[in-house]
């Protein structure tokens, strides 16, 4: 394996009917990495992949895909979970997984044994028989998996890979995907739920209205920004943390809270004012997290977190 990207883009750029979808956008990705390309819905993350894959042609610029300037010559290479998935209905599930890693050039024999493994694994070893459109979607979104590994690809590009799970099998699809990258597979994951791989990415790159924000070591980008949180657990008032003097934003969850303090704060009289209006059980100051460094960098009114903790484009009245 030598030190070259695995993934290179040089000024790329990507239009639809006049809008810049991806605008000169430069990405190095390493070899054996797991790699977040991340940011709200319709921030151009999908653009990019398909771009990077050949689906789409460039307007300008370049990619590079493992040493190669033409991503179809070396797509058998590539695993590939999209974000609309792509599942036969009435297809038997372990002759579809079968039939999809003969495609990426698997003997039909290894194939077969392959899907049959695949499907153990996710805990669905007894239902190869059935047809996908008897599966659920989260049973689905794990057949679909299998079949972006199933080839052994020296690069997987997971596109919403969580969608539709619930958190055992999250948990189960982390898992299956930190044991590609033990086996030195590169993995590029594509999401706006930025809680759910701020903890499993080496590098990130945060990517809004086409534009790269920010990219770099995820440990590096939250040191950089400082222990600027104030993380409580409490009890108290509906309201009782709006307008709190020396803090900047609140995410507030009911009974804990994350406050983002203002540059020139005092954590000590920002403590005080907190008793005076709450039953304060534990405090802590942290570095911000993802979310909030990406929100800083790119306008509160420009995104938003939803209940569920997904960064969704703000709707403009």
């Amino acid at each position: 394996m030598t030190n070259d990207p695995v993934l290179r883009t040089r000024k790329l750029v990507k239009e639809f009917d006049g809008v810049r979808a991806v605008n000169e956008l430069d990405l190095e990705i390493s070899a054996g990495s797991i790699f977040g390309l991340l940011g709200p819905n319709g921030s151009g993350k999908t653009t990019t992949i398909r771009t990077c894959m050949g689906v789409y042609i460039p307007d300008s610029g370049s990619v590079t895909l493992l040493g190669s300037d033409d991503p179809l010559a070396v797509r058998d290479r590539v695993g590939y979970l999209p974000e609309e998935r792509g599942l036969y209905p009435k297809m038997q599930v372990v002759e579809q997984l079968a039939f999809l890693g003969a495609i990426r050039g698997l003997p039909q024999g290894e194939a077969t044994k392959r899907a049959r493994k695949w499907l153990d694994r996710l805990d669905l070893g007894d239902r190869g028989k059935s047809a996908t459109e008897e599966f659920s979607k989260g049973m689905q979104q794990k057949v679909q998996f299998a079949a972006s590994v199933i080839h052994e690809p020296e690069i997987v590009i997971l596109d919403e890979p969580f969608t539709g799970l619930d958190p055992v099998n999250t948990r189960l699809l982390k898992e299956l995907i930190l044991e590609q990258r033990n086996r030195g597979c590169t993995i590029i994951l594509s999401t706006h739920r930025m809680e759910q791989v701020e903890a499993m990415c080496e590098e990130i790159a945060l990517i809004h209205r086409g534009d790269l924000v920010l990219r770099g070591g995820v440990k590096e980008i939250r040191a950089e920004s400082g222990s600027n949180t104030l993380a409580i657990e409490y009890e108290g008032p509906p309201g009782a943390l709006d307008g709190l003097p020396g803090v900047a934003q609140v995410h507030d969850s009911g009974r804990s809270a994350r406050l983002q303090m203002a540059a020139d704060a005092e954590t000590q009289q920002i403590v005080r004012t907190l008793l005076d209006r709450v039953q304060l059980h534990a405090f802590s100051t942290e570095q911000p997290s993802i979310e909030e460094i990406f929100l800083e960098h790119v306008g509160h009114g420009a995104a938003a977190i939803s209940e569920t903790g997904e960064l969704v484009e703000e709707v403009q009245a």
